[in-house]
């Protein structure tokens, strides 16, 4: 029975799907290995379930010929090295929309809660100060809100927005359909300019930055708010800390910064802590109880899926097929170098072995080539070493 390792502390609803889909050797780790520990771990696994804390290096891979599949229960995936795990034919999927909908309230909240001064007037209180004053605080309604990054979760942020009354606007480098009433901004400047609340909802990478530089920040209005949920790096801490400090910005919530803390005892360390107007939070955007169960659901039935039926709808760095449950009797999953000739002489196989082909499913991404062909003969083990044996192929497995 295929062995399946689920790392920390997944919600049990991928153990549950999984089981219900037919796996029932699987291993649960309530917290993230070592290289060496995480080796040993899954050293006859067929596929394994992280979070952001396990990092799963090149050189990890390589020791791991049995492994066939990656489920990261998060969005991001910068953990594992998905080139790598291409060119070994372990294809990797994630969860990008499953926590949605608990980014987007924690933004709308926090929206809320920094237009009406409540962090500062929250710190005063604590400290004995009776701060009754109206002065600088705002009802968000009419207000301007400016979504940098109109995906997935910014989309979401603005349908939430409306329904308390503001007016919506968003940038993106992508061109994209506008839901509800949101419109457009001419460019990114023009939105900063016009924001009472800026949220960024960008990838990571070299293009996102440091995005908002001192020069950007300046360019806000001094009552405005900034919020970031997306990825630490692209906000200049520095500068937005004198930018608040000189009480160039009203305000500012940050979920996620350049360097975090890599467990709970280490110490959280900004320049931004002890500021009454800024609300920091440990990377708890997705942390809810819904889009826990609702990730782990989510990337198990992907990993099932290619576990059971070889599809691979929605992997991040791997050709994508769509699913099809298996009806023939075997199933040829063929992963190869993007070269001419391949599927001939595979197809070619085939047919010196008598067997005849009832469907064939073929997708490319890159220098990679994934083929899944339909059989309602048996596949004989010297056919499939064959087939492994080709010049261009990476991994050839049947089900």
């Amino acid at each position: 029975m295929a062995k399946i390792v689920l790392l920390e502390k997944i919600h049990a609803s991928a153990a549950e799907l999984l089981h219900g889909q037919g796996f029932d050797d699987i291993v649960q780790i309530p917290k993230a290995l070592k290289p060496d520990e995480l080796r040993t771990a899954l050293a006859d696994a067929v596929a394994v379930g992280i979070r952001s804390a396990t990092h799963v290096s090149a050189d990890t891979l390589k020791a791991l010929p049995g492994l066939k599949a990656i489920g990261c229960f998060c969005i991001g995936t910068n953990q594992v090295d998905l080139t790598a795990a291409a060119t070994l034919g372990i294809p990797v999927f994630n969860a990008p929309f499953s926590n949605t909908r608990s980014v987007a309230e924690l933004v709308i909240a926090e929206a809320i809660l920094l237009l009406r001064r409540i962090p500062e007037k929250n710190a005063r209180t604590h400290r004995g100060q009776w701060d009754k004053s109206a002065q600088g605080a705002y009802e968000v309604r009419n207000k301007v809100l400016g979504i940098i990054g109109y995906g997935n979760i910014g989309s979401q942020v603005g349908i939430l927005a409306e329904s308390v009354g503001m007016r919506v606007v968003y940038y993106d480098v992508e061109s994209k359909l506008p839901l509800g009433n949101a419109r457009p901004a001419g460019g990114l400047d023009q939105l900063l300019e016009q924001a009472d609340i800026v949220t960024l909802h960008v990838p990571g990478g070299k293009g996102t930055e440091n995005m908002m530089t001192a020069e950007r920040l300046a360019s806000m209005k001094p009552t405005a708010v900034l919020i970031n949920a997306s990825r630490g790096g692209v906000v200049d801490i520095d500068a937005l800390n004198a930018a608040l400090r000189e009480r160039r910005l009203a305000g500012a919530a940050l979920d996620v910064f350049p360097a975090e803390p890599k467990s709970d005892k280490e110490e959280f360390m900004s320049p931004l802590r002890g500021l009454d107007n800024v609300i920091l939070t440990p990377h708890i955007g997705g942390s809810t109880e819904e889009a826990q169960e609702n990730i782990g659901s989510e990337v198990a039935e992907k990993l099932a899926r290619f576990l059971k039926a070889g599809t691979t709808r929605w992997a991040v760095n791997f050709p994508e097929i769509p699913h099809l449950a298996k009806e023939t009797r075997s199933r040829v999953l063929h992963i190869h170098r993007n070269e001419p000739g391949v599927i001939a002489r595979m197809n070619a196989d085939f047919a010196e072995a008598g067997i005849n082909i009832v469907a064939q499913r073929l997708q490319t991404r890159g220098s990679l080539g994934y083929v899944i062909t339909d059989v309602d003969e048996i596949v004989s083990p010297a056919l499939l070493d064959k087939l492994r044996h080709e010049p261009a192929t990476i991994r050839c497995d049947l089900i």
